[in-house]
Order: C-alpha cells, then structure tokens, then sequence
C-alpha cells in the first residue's frame, strides 16, 4: 500500500461586497426596523453583538445607547437600563447584561462573565494587586466587607461607610477617595466585585458577583471547580466574535473581546477543526479571513444609520477599511486646531456603504441637535444619502427629547 498526504483545504473565495453584506447582517442591520422597540428587541441586538462598549463621553448620548438606536431606531433608553440593573438592587433577577472589560468597559451577557475569568486571575495575580495592599494594608478587605453588607454602593459611598472616614482632607489618614476608588477598580476587575449597575450620575455601583449573578455563572466564577480553563475561554469568546463579526480575519476576531497570545491560534485551530469556522480568501485582504457557516448571506442591506464612534460595527479601524475602504479614527482626544472631521462623529452608513462624517451634539439647553460639521465620502450619492440623512438626525432628535435639528449651511 502507498500512503498519500492529505488533499489540501480548497478556500473559498468572497468578493468584498459579500463580505461587507455578510458583516453588515451578523452586526444586526438590514431587517426592517420595529415600531415599538421593547426588551425582545434589544434582547436580539445583545445576542448579536455580544458586546456593548461603555463609555463616559455624554456630548451626544452615553455610547451604550447608541448602538441599539442605530439598528432599531427610537427605543425607551429605560429598558436598556433595566436589562443591567436588574429588577432591584440587591436582586438578580431579571438581569440581562453585566459590565467587564470585555473589549474595553463593556455590557456582556451574564453567561460571558466566566469566560473573562483568565483575566480576572491576571488581575488577581499581578503587580497592581501587590503594590496596592502594599500601598494600603486592610483596605480590599474592608472595601469587600463594605460592598458585601451594604452593597451595592458608589465609591463615594463606599468611602462613606469606611472608619476612617477617609476624603474629609486627613491626608495621613491613608485612605482616602482615590484610593478607595482604585482598590473598587481592581476588585472589579479581578472579579471579586461586580456592577450592579450605574446611579443616575453615571456612577458604577459594585456589589459582590453573588448580589447580582446567577448561581449557574457563579459556579464558574474564577477559582472554581468549574471554571473554564485559559484555551477554553478564549475559545468561546472567538466563537462569540466570529458570530458578531460574520467574516473576519484573526486579527479582528481576537481584537472583538482584546485576546492576544499564542493561545488565540490554538483556540482559532479548534474553531476550525470543528468546523465552526471556516478559513476563505476576500481578494484586496492582506490576511486570511474567517467565516461563520451560519452567517447570514443577504442579496442587500438596505437601510441608513447613524453609528457611534464605540459601534461595534467601526472598531477595529482596518477592518472598517478592508470592508469599505473607509479610513476612519476617533478625535475626541486629538487637539481641536488638528481634527480633520470633529469632534464626536458619527460615520454615515446608507444602503452598505459608509458615505459620510457626522459631529453631533445634543445642545439640550437649547434643545437642538447640532451638526458641527458634515463631510460626505467622495464619490457619495447624495441626492440619495441626504435625504436619508436627514430622516435620521430627525428620528435622533426626537428620541433625545431635542426639538430641531441645525444643520450647517451648504
């Protein structure tokens, strides 16, 4: 008998515009949007994107809304808020979302929580955990003990409950807000606490995980019998990815929830030889690109949104420009005398194509939307884009409870 190696794997190829289709779909848009968006709806848009960027910046909206009005339009914000807050603040019940650092501060599903475990370890583990005890003797264990018996809390409030009374100027007092305020950022992120939640001021509210996860994520929680080990974790999370991506090359995958390593290609070679996953060619694509079986393959993505510049959509700034030769970055930390396009904008995107730049602010003193500024995409139909632009700043403004929309003169 001869023995013969095995035949190699015949890659598809996928032109770019299917790809772009393909993206376009796995992130949610393209399906007629509802007339009354409720719980179901976002529910759907969660189970998309897998990830909601959080972010402070509140000259527009807070970034986590702005994704579900971008695929569903005008929604009650409240029930966003719901989905992470829970029925009560000390229940678990009725919660749907969890802040981690996920991508970067970031709304996930319960169920993912255990699978950013290794990083919570990590934390655990580091060089931060053993200056900051150094630092401050007692203080995580007191912080713990606060959170759990009167919890959840802001910082401020936990500071509050401390005997020292730390913040009320004793400087050798030792503990004092900053302090308080980085030991509750490395309990969260090594997992020991969790958010139940965001005040009215935009203040996380730390509770311990089991004020507000469910037994069955906590009996994965990191340390435990079953908590999934380093490779299993960051292969779920690339599953995740590659559902939310549609197609995507390795590095887009692996940025979607900010895995690095060595263990990304051996999660991505199990993906593979599962079958969960399968490597294509998309000609103009420097690196392999990898695609979901599953993934949805429209004919059209018909339809306009308005996308935050933390949408999961735009992320990863190559991939926006393999996808649509749309070079695009955030200003918001660029001086203002060197912004090309402003300060908060918003990229256009009309029936798949990303035609143009918007900044945005909600001038709700005055009660309008302001466009700072407006720059179409050359090449752009605007006989076509405007109006639908238009449509959409409308439809913003109406949902931000803003009266008018002033754009700037042509």
């Amino acid at each position: 008998m001869t023995s013969s190696s095995p035949r190699p794997r015949t890659v598809r190829t996928i032109p770019v515009e299917q790809a772009r289709r393909i993206a376009l779909a796995a992130q949610g848009f393209g399906r007629p949007r509802p007339a009354s968006p409720g719980t179901r709806a976002l529910g759907r848009v969660v189970d998309q994107l897998q990830v909601v960027q959080i972010d402070s910046v509140n000259v527009l909206t807070r970034a986590q809304y702005l994704p579900f009005f971008s695929r569903l339009g005008p929604y009650d914000t409240a029930l966003l808020d719901r989905m992470r807050d829970g029925r009560g603040p000390r229940s678990r019940g009725g919660r749907s979302l969890v802040e981690y650092w996920a991508h970067e501060a970031s709304l996930i599903p319960p169920s993912t929580w255990p699978y950013l475990g290794f990083r919570m370890l990590q934390a655990r583990s580091g060089d931060g955990d053993l200056s900051l005890r150094q630092a401050h003797p007692g203080l995580p264990e007191a912080v713990v003990e606060v959170v759990r018996g009167h919890g959840p809390l802001t910082a401020r409030e936990v500071e509050a409950h401390l005997p020292h009374g730390a913040g009320k100027g004793r400087e050798h007092w030792g503990w004092n807000w900053s302090a308080v305020k980085r030991c509750l950022e490395h309990l969260f992120r090594a997992g020991q606490l969790t958010s139940a939640g965001r005040s009215s001021q935009f203040e996380r509210r730390y509770a311990v995980p089991d004020q507000v996860l469910p037994p069955e994520v906590l009996a994965r929680a990191p340390g435990s019998p079953e908590a999934p080990e380093r490779l299993e974790s960051v292969t779920h999370l690339l599953r995740l990815a590659v559902r939310a991506h549609g197609i995507g090359t390795q590095r887009d995958l692996a940025d979607y929830f900010r895995v690095r390593g060595p263990v990304v290609d051996q999660a991505l070679e199990r993906l593979v030889s599962s079958g969960e996953v399968e490597p294509v060619s998309v000609p103009g694509w420097r690196r392999t690109a990898y695609l979901d079986p599953a993934a949805r393959r429209p004919r059209a993505v018909p339809g306009s949104a308005l996308l935050s510049p933390f949408d999961s959509l735009v992320w990863q700034r190559d991939r926006v420009e393999d996808l649509w030769g749309f070079r695009y970055r955030i200003e918001i930390y660029v001086p203002a005398p060197l912004r090309e396009h402003g300060y908060y904008v918003l990229p256009f995107l009309h029936d798949e194509r990303l035609v143009g730049r918007v900044d945005l602010k909600a001038d709700r003193a005055a009660g309008v939307l302001r466009v700072q500024s407006l720059h179409w995409e050359v090449g752009a139909d605007v006989t076509r884009a405007g109006p639908a632009l238009v449509a959409e700043l409308e439809a913003m403004a109406g949902w931000l409870g803003l009266g008018r929309v002033d754009l700037p003169a042509p």
